[in-house]
């Protein structure tokens, strides 16, 4: 059981002696489960308030670097903003940069802006391309680690990714479409911005992998590099619909799905199940308004506290091993949709 704390201090802690300590950490026998289960309690709290200690007073600044449209990153803001009060007593301090499409090279700007210019960590959302990877490299040898959000670069030396298994998210679409579709015929537009981003290409991945599991034979269409901006998304999908006349639904890796739903109505189809991802201002009025059949949900205050968490830890301020954990996914229908704080 290692542990920094003297024995004196564990027993204080614990409400014990120290020669019941003593042998609790040296494993003597004589002692009951419960008094070592206490004895366990006392460290896991002395650890507790050492990084309460450490965090009070302390500024971290941390930077937000994400390329998305955005209605997303206006809702990664706001789950930023909202969490700052729980991570307390250190103050979060952010800075943002936002941008809805570009080059890796703008992005590899960015990043080197930030080591030169110092800060105590960055959460990323990226494409997984080499020069990304680079830049983090130079972060990491800098002592600023870099958490991926939503979309992984799992070959960089990222310190861990938060968000959801977007594997298994894909894969809980297609049993989705699936399901609601039953016996209807009609093949799958699958939508994504980009498919250098390694969350919608796995996305893709899981929802292909076990549409083929299902054996029913849907043709599935991809129509990508949008960069999710509506218009860019509304002409490729009237584009895409009129080259695929039996698409009949839709799984949305990438968003823009207001401007998906408005080719659907321009080219005079029905959308028959439409399942998405995330409860940006967009889905949750379509989900109202019994638009969207289905959205793969995850709390995006849940990632951000976590991903300053992450950088806390790397900073040395909090306890505990580095992980990337997967987010869960909820599904939200127009009958289930949660309050949003």
């Amino acid at each position: 059981m290692a542990h920094p704390y003297p024995i004196r201090e564990i027993a204080r802690q614990a409400g014990l002696s120290e020669a019941t300590v003593d042998r609790v950490l040296h494993n003597r026998p004589g002692v009951r489960a419960s008094t070592a289960s206490n004895v366990q309690q006392a460290i896991a709290d002395l650890d507790q308030q050492r990084s309460q200690l450490r965090l009070t007073g302390r500024t971290f600044l941390v930077d937000v670097v994400m390329q998305t449209p955005d209605r997303f990153s206006s809702a990664i803001k706001s789950a930023l903003e909202a969490e700052l009060p729980s991570l307390r007593p250190a103050v979060v301090r952010s800075r943002f940069d936002f941008r809805e499409k570009g080059r890796p090279a703008d992005i590899v700007k960015v990043l080197e802006d930030i080591r030169h210019r110092g800060s105590m960590g960055v959460v990323l959302k990226a494409p997984d391309v080499p020069e990304i990877s680079d830049a983090i490299a130079k972060l990491h040898r800098h002592g600023i680690p870099v958490v991926t959000l939503v979309s992984d670069i799992p070959l960089s030396q990222r310190v861990a990714y938060v968000g959801i298994d977007n594997r298994s998210a894909g894969s809980t679409a297609a049993y989705l479409v699936h399901r609601f579709l039953g016996d209807q015929e009609g093949d799958v537009l699958i939508a994504l911005s980009r498919s250098v981003f390694r969350g919608e290409e796995e996305r893709e991945i899981g929802f292909r992998a076990t549409m083929r599991g299902q054996s029913t034979g849907r043709v599935l269409v991809e129509q990508t590099d949008t960069d999710g901006l509506d218009v860019t998304v509304k002409e490729s999908t009237l584009r895409t619909l009129e080259r695929h006349p039996g698409i009949s639904s839709v799984y949305s890796v990438g968003g823009g799905n207001q401007a998906v739903l408005e080719a659907f109505d321009a080219a005079d189809r029905r959308c028959q199940v439409f399942v998405a991802h995330d409860l940006d201002r967009d889905n949750l009025r379509l989900l109202h308004e019994g638009r969207l059949t289905a959205v793969l949900h995850h709390d995006l205050r849940y990632d951000m506290r976590r991903a300053c968490h992450i950088i806390m830890q790397a900073q040395g301020a909090i306890e505990g091993p580095i992980e990337s954990v997967p987010s869960p996914i909820h599904v939200v229908t127009p009958y289930n949709i949660p309050t949003l704080v």
